[in-house]
This record gives structure tokens, sequence and C-alpha cells, in this order.
């Protein structure tokens, strides 16, 4: 407790320090935070990489101190912008007595701006001597001590801005996060496909089996939904004649956290007119081994210490003959429910009491007993209808669906149909999912009758796959939790009573 305080005080005498070197500059004229613009010529990137070009010319750069080290009438800084980090050599000879003591107050964490020219020291590091130093922001709160850095990861989520600032790492993962989403848009632009725009606030949530979060719109005095997907308004597109649409967007459901979840999080939903399923399986092996490949420049990665080949093809095996290859139970020679249920029981795979269907219990021992074991990417298809709701059965057995999901290092990453277009169908398939609403589950689909109004003008054959973008990043950035690669996850406020 009393090391607490005593942290406690040196920190309040921190900020008091700043604050009074803050009120000091005012006071003599010299507010940075009046400052409204400074012309750089250039980054600390631009300047190493062509220091032959430069060498001996004038530059302006401008960035944080995260370096000082004083040495009477001499001094060098380093200095961070957006692309790096670089040196300044600082002396009392070219900046005058004045300046140089400003620099001198300086602190850690000030942002300023440097004009000089370009030069390497002695060591062969590339620098700038330094010819006028301009204070452009000051820094009222120290950044983490420089060799223990920001290291609670509770922290580091809530305070963003700083782990940016001090862990390098944090900021190439999540450029890397702004290069996958670019590329994945680039490979569907390059086959044609139609960046489109849907609602995000809804009065049915449909499209997803998941908790909606609810809110009121006061002008038309109703609740309203946060989208849990934006599937059923791209089928909609596709009703219209727009052959081949997606959209990446922020999805938001009301359900817990984890390290695979996030309440908020962007997904990447595609269509395609008379294309099926199997398409699908093609496009998502093309864009991940491609995004893979143009980010990282190998399809060959490394997941949390596990080596996973990413270079298609992948293996392709449907739902019941990978439960089968695992477990040695072959549902094809089961029928009934209680068939199903009793060969649940032999397995020890505990059931939902509200899904109790076959086809329900069958996906239940495959995310009980199978999915751990699916390292390599692999495609798994045709699901139970009963978990299918928006998917067009497999005319050889409908008691089965035309949907994938794609498996890597034991995740999901994706999940694709031939899409149900019979209207008559998907009215059935609604009635079914209400009336297990009704029964208690919160996550069945509701009613969409626009949707069936839709469908009755007639939609054409089309395959749909839906893709996780926070776990795609996570697996190409090698990154355990979903809070790493979402710049501000949700989280619990602070309760500072």
């Amino acid at each position: 407790m009393e090391n607490n305080q005593e942290q406690e005080v040196d920190l309040n005498q921190l900020l008091q320090i700043r604050r009074d070197k803050l009120a000091k500059l005012k006071a003599e004229g010299k507010d940075p935070f009046e400052i409204t613009k400074f012309n750089r010529t250039h980054t600390s990137k631009q300047i190493v990489e062509n220091y032959d070009e430069l060498e001996g010319k004038d530059v302006t750069i401008a960035g944080r101190i995260m370096a000082k080290r004083i040495m009477g009438k001499a001094s060098f800084c380093h200095i961070q912008d957006g692309e790096g980090k670089i040196q300044s050599y600082v002396s009392i000879n070219e900046l005058g007595e004045e300046s140089y003591k400003q620099f001198k107050e300086d602190d850690i964490g000030d942002i300023i701006g440097i004009t000089g020219f370009v030069f390497k020291t002695r060591t062969g590091e590339v620098s700038i001597h330094a010819k006028s130093v301009t204070l452009l922001s000051k820094s009222l709160r120290p950044l983490p001590e420089k060799y223990h850095g920001l290291k609670d990861t509770d922290l580091r989520y809530r305070q963003r801005y700083v782990d940016l600032i001090v862990n390098p790492e944090v900021k190439d993962t999540f450029l890397k996060r702004i290069q996958i989403l670019r590329e994945v848009k680039n490979i569907l632009n390059e086959k044609g496909y139609l960046e489109v725009e849907t609602p995000i606030l809804n009065t049915i949530a449909g499209g997803a089996a998941a908790r909606p979060f609810i809110t009121h719109h006061n002008t038309l005095d109703m609740d309203m939904y946060l989208r849990i997907a934006n599937e059923l308004y791209l089928k909609r597109l596709i009703v219209g004649g727009f052959d081949k649409v997606y959209e990446m967007g922020r999805m938001f459901r009301n359900e817990g956290m984890d390290i695979k979840h996030n309440p908020e999080f962007t997904n990447i939903e595609l269509y395609s007119a008379y294309e099926d399923y199997n398409d699908m399986m093609d496009i998502t092996e093309e864009i991940i081994s491609k995004v893979a490949q143009r980010v990282l420049g190998t399809t060959k990665i490394t997941y949390q210490g596990t080596e996973i080949d990413l270079t298609p093809s992948w293996k392709r095996i449907s739902m019941i003959d990978s439960i089968k290859e695992v477990t040695g139970i072959d549902f094809n020679k089961i029928d009934t429910d209680e068939q199903a249920l009793a060969a649940a029981k032999e397995l020890n795979v505990e059931i939902d009491e509200l899904k109790l269907t076959r086809g329900e219990i069958i996906n239940q021992i495959f995310e009980a007993k199978v999915e751990e074991t699916l390292i390599e990417p692999t495609f798994i298809y045709d699901y139970p209808v009963e978990v299918s709701p928006l998917t067009k059965r497999k005319p050889s057995d409908p008691r089965l669906t035309e949907r994938f999901e794609v498996f890597i290092g034991a995740r999901e990453y994706g999940n694709a149909y031939s899409e149900l277009n019979d209207p008559i169908d998907q009215y059935e398939r609604f009635k079914k999912q209400m009336e297990a609403r009704e029964a208690g589950d919160e996550e069945a689909n509701m009613m969409d009758e626009d949707f069936i109004n839709a469908l009755e003008y007639g939609m054409p054959p089309t395959g749909g796959l839906g893709i996780g973008i926070d776990r795609l990043v996570m697996l190409l950035t090698d990154s355990s939790s979903i809070r790493d690669v979402l710049l501000f996850p949700t989280m619990k406020p602070l309760n500072n009573a």
C-alpha cells in the first residue's frame, strides 16, 4: 500500500512539474498549443532510405521525443514520427543559448519540429544536425518507463494511444490489419464484385443466429436493432440485379466476450449470382492465400507456435464424414432423433435440451469432437438444415444443406451457402425459427416478411460467403486475442468511485 502511495505521489509531482513548465511557456508568450500548422518536408523513413540523395541537405521533420541525452552544450535526441525514429544532434552553437535552454527543458513525450541538415554520426547512424527546434505540443503526462514499457494488457487496451507510442510491434500489427482489409477488397474488386452499403439500424435482426443490441428511435417511437449480419439486405440486391456484391463493416452481437469474440466486430459478406457453395470454397481459398502472400510475402505461416500452410488446395470433407473420421460414428446410418441422442451420450457430449433434433445433435457433436482437430485449412460442408435456416437444401439429401464453414487452427474463419431462393421453403423455415424463439432460443432468426416478399420476385441461384475479418487478422499477425487486433476493444468501464 505504501509503495502504491509513493508511486502516486511521484506521478502527481511529475504531472505538476510538466504543468509548471507549460505555465512558464505561456507566461513567456510561447504557448505550444497555439501552433496550428508545421510544414514538414520528410518523414524519418524517407530520410533514412534516401540518405545518399539527402546527405548535407536541409530537411524538416516533426515527431515525439522518445529519448534525450544531454551533454552540456550538445545533446542527442530520438524523434518518433508516423513511420519510425530518427536521431537528431542539437547544439548550443547552432541553436543559440535561449533556444538550446528551451530544448533542454523539453520532456520525453513532447512533440517537436526540427529543421537541419542530414548527416551520419561516427557510428554510421543517419541523423539530423538541428538548426532550429520548435515545441509543437507539450506532453502533460509522462510515457511509461523506458525499460518496462506498457505491459499491463488491460491498460494497453484501454489506453491504446499510449500502447501505439511505446510498443512498435503493436503499431505494426495494426498497419498489417489495414493492409489485410485493403487487399481483401482489392481481390474482390479485381473479380468484378461491387462494394455496397446496407443499413446498420434494422427493424428486424436477421441473417444470423445471435442476440442483438436493442436501441430506440425517438422520432418513430420504435425499437430498432443494431445489425447482427448484412446478409438479407445483400441478397435483396441480388434480387434487384446486382450480380456480384460485397460489404465489409461492423456487426454487433449482444453476447459474451472472450479471446475470439467482441460485441462489435468486422465481417465481410459477399454474394455472387449463378454460383454455389463450391464456387465460394474456391474464392475463400483465393482470398485468404492471396492476402497472406501480398501482406506477408508467403502462404506458410506460424500461428501460436503451429505451422500452417495456406497454399491451395485445402481439404474438403462433409460434416458427417468428419464426425465418422474422428469418432467412428456414421450419421448416414442414424435416422431418428432418439438414435442421434444415444450416439451423443455414447460420446459423452452434453446436448442442449432446446436442440434435440438429429440435425442439431450432429452439429453439437461436431463442435465438441471435431473442431479442435481441424488445424490445417479445412472446409466442412453439408450442414444439417436445422442449423442452416437461410441455406438451400442438398438435392440428394434434403435433411442437409449446401453450406460450409472453413476452419484453420481449430477456429472457424468463414461461413458460406448455396443461398436458399425458394420463398415458400424460406417462409416455413422462418416459422420454425420463430417457434424456437417462443420456446426460449433468443438467438433464433426473426420472421422477415419483406425478405420473403423479395424472394417471391425471384432470386437467381446464388453463392454467399461471410469471413470474420478480425479472426483473419489474428491469424496473419499471430495474435492470440481479438483484443490485440482491435484498436479500441469493448472494455468494462473502470470504477472510479
